[in-house]
């Protein structure tokens, strides 16, 4: 099957959780700045989360432009993985309304966390289709990134419940490690290709 299908499935199902995102957002009901100061929290969440769902969109990207067929396998790791993403917009939501408390904070961590095993169930059952001397496979090596990542995640869960602020830093953190998409795939490409 080409991947066409699915890319257009995945960009789509993306676009809504971002939408449903900022539809989660209500205005101010007054036109002053103090107005701004109650929903600040649910902004920053917004913020956050969008950036995740970004960096999800470009690295997805990046991971399918090494697929050259795609099996079923590979469908339903990808399903795997919208569920998780389809999440974000009501952690995100209950996260900044409680004003970052220990719970949402936690079950946000949750959800990244298993947004972030689905993302590298996915690399491994493309890996496992096109071998481990595929293109993906010399890219992603021993994919200390996606590990940190994992490790990263888990430490902040826990955290949530000492210290919420500290463990939604620990999300930055993580956010900034994957802000800038895969270079490791965009450079195995370029030297397949050459």
């Amino acid at each position: 099957m080409p991947k066409g299908r699915l890319e257009a499935f995945s960009d789509g199902v993306i676009a809504i959780i971002i939408t449903i995102m900022v539809l989660e957002m209500e205005a101010p009901h007054t036109a002053d700045w103090a107005a701004l100061r109650p929903i600040l929290p649910v902004f920053t969440s917004y913020v956050l989360s969008f950036i995740y769902i970004g960096i999800y969109w470009n690295n997805h990207h990046h991971l399918l432009h090494t697929v050259k067929h795609v099996r079923g396998g590979m469908l339903w790791a990808n399903t795997h993985l919208l569920f998780w993403l389809s999440l974000v917009p009501f952690t995100t939501r209950w996260m900044g309304e409680t004003h970052f408390a220990a719970l949402p904070v936690a079950l946000y961590g949750i959800v990244l966390l298993g947004a972030a095993v689905a993302f590298t169930i996915l690399v491994r059952v493309i890996i496992a289709h096109h071998g481990k001397h595929s293109d993906l496979a010399v890219a992603v090596g021993e994919d200390r990134k996606g590990k940190t990542s994992l490790a990263l995640y888990s430490v902040a869960v826990v955290l949530a419940f000492i210290q919420p602020l500290a463990s939604c830093l620990l999300y930055v953190v993580v956010a900034v490690i994957w802000l800038v998409p895969d270079r490791r795939i965009e450079r195995q490409l370029s030297q397949s290709n050459s």
